[in-house]
């Protein structure tokens, strides 16, 4: 065999075994996760070193427990869903329309000052979220917004707007244009172009940063904490967990479920964005 023949072989090799090494550190805690989460307590206690269940012991009290209400003798996590969804898709909503005018406005508009904006659209980041906790505590709760889900959204939207900013404006500037110059000609306004040729053009990125911003906001726990933790109705899932953490006799089963269940919409959110991605590859580049 020549040494070209053997060093080929030898990387396939060890590619797929580098790959189905980092697949099993990587979905060991998951299912680790899953497994403990349909285990009955009673199980858990007579056979801990087991982390499957088997299937004739496949228990959902844990996923009960979590998602009732606490009149029900449950943890109420299906309201804490429900907050953090309404939270996260807020921000989501605010960060993506602000960004994306904000990114073409800095890609395509000239205007006095624009250098040193698109220099330190990134300032914000060089200081911890501890740095701000204290002086915005004071603020909103001087201003009355305490607790209040108005005053996290507005710290989590001026949190990750930057970034968004960052993110598409380096791909609005790959956007050729030409493109915008011939929808211009056809009688396209600056706003129509923005929505019929940028947008879609621009779909994988903006997908990313509505991804990235999504989990930001979903699991964030600071702010949550500061400005959501003296009314329960309030709070998020980061905070829910954190209850059951603190809580010493919370079973292991139960705290699985819990992290089972806010898992979930991560997950399916970042399906439907990676199918959008594809998508949004080729749309909007062919005039119909």
């Amino acid at each position: 065999m020549s040494r070209h023949a053997f060093e080929e072989r030898f990387f396939r090799i060890f590619r797929w075994v580098s790959i189905a090494f980092f697949i099993c550190i990587t979905a060991f805690p998951l299912i680790v996760m899953l497994g403990l989460s349909f285990r009955p307590v009673s199980s858990l206690l007579n056979e801990p070193s087991r982390l499957l269940p088997r299937l004739s012991e496949i228990d959902l009290d844990g996923y009960t427990r979590i998602l009732s209400s606490r009149e029900d003798g449950g943890f109420g996590f299906g309201g804490f869903i429900g907050n953090s969804a309404y939270i996260a898709g807020v921000t989501v909503v605010l960060s993506l329309t602000f960004g994306i005018f904000a990114a073409y406005a800095a890609t395509r508009l000239r205007y006095r000052g624009a250098s040193f904006v698109n220099a330190s659209i990134l300032m914000v980041y060089l200081f911890p979220p501890l740095v701000f906790a204290v002086p915005l505590f004071v603020m909103f709760t001087r201003m009355g917004m305490r607790p209040s889900f108005t005053a996290v959204i507005i710290i989590y939207f001026a949190y990750t707007l930057p970034l968004a900013l960052y993110m598409l404006r380096n791909y609005f500037s790959s956007v050729p244009v030409d493109i915008e110059e011939a929808a211009r000609i056809d009688g396209a306004s600056r706003l129509g172009v923005i929505r019929h040729v940028i947008v879609p053009l621009s779909a994988p990125a903006i997908a990313t940063v509505g991804i990235y911003v999504f989990m930001s906001a979903w699991d964030e726990f600071l702010f949550a904490l500061l400005f959501l933790v003296e009314d329960r109705d309030s709070w998020t899932v980061a905070l829910g967990i954190n209850q059951l953490e603190a809580n010493v006799g919370t079973p292991t089963t139960v705290l699985m479920a819990g992290c089972v269940v806010i898992t979930i919409p991560v997950v399916v959110a970042f399906s439907l964005a990676q199918r959008f991605l594809t998508e949004g590859l080729t749309s909007g580049s062919v005039k119909d």
